[in-house]
């Protein structure tokens, strides 16, 4: 039994294609380098993040049985031969792309936007819109100058 998110009939099922216990460590191994998770604090991981965790090893597995020599590659950006061009991107060479995916849904990979509301938005403080005609009796103005 390898300790990974995913089960090697589990990358059967999910992808088609066999692996062995070797192959899912490795795959595990790099899920856990591009996630930033490890599989020792799978007990501290939602459960939806655990299900695109699962995808993302199994993904990979397939993936990664199909590269050669993955350990050794040079990292590059640009690949070209015989006058055509390829630009890959900074995880090309050693992320699968469906990896990548699986792994751009985990909850913590995701970019955070937090709104703030202003005061000037409809019903901020229980007033109603700043901007409403109809609530200017709701609203205490003051002078803007400083007045002497």
């Amino acid at each position: 039994m390898v300790d990974a998110w995913a089960t090697a009939q589990q990358v059967i099922e999910i992808t088609g294609v066999t692996v062995s216990d070797v192959q899912l460590t490795q795959a595990q191994a790099s899920i856990e380098t591009f996630s930033n998770r490890i599989y020792a604090d799978t007990s501290r991981i939602r459960t939806r993040d655990l299900y695109w965790l699962r995808n993302a090893v199994a993904y990979q597995a397939a993936w990664e049985k199909g590269q050669y020599d993955l350990n050794t590659r040079l990292d590059a950006n640009q690949v070209q031969q015989d006058g055509v061009v390829g630009n890959l991107n900074d995880k090309a060479m050693t992320l699968g792309p469906r990896a990548k995916q699986a792994l751009q849904r985990c909850s913590w990979m995701r970019g955070r936007t937090i709104h703030v509301r202003s005061a000037f938005e409809d019903g901020q403080r229980g007033y109603g819109s700043v901007l409403s005609d109809a609530s200017d009796e709701q609203h205490h103005w003051t002078p803007m100058g400083g007045g002497a």
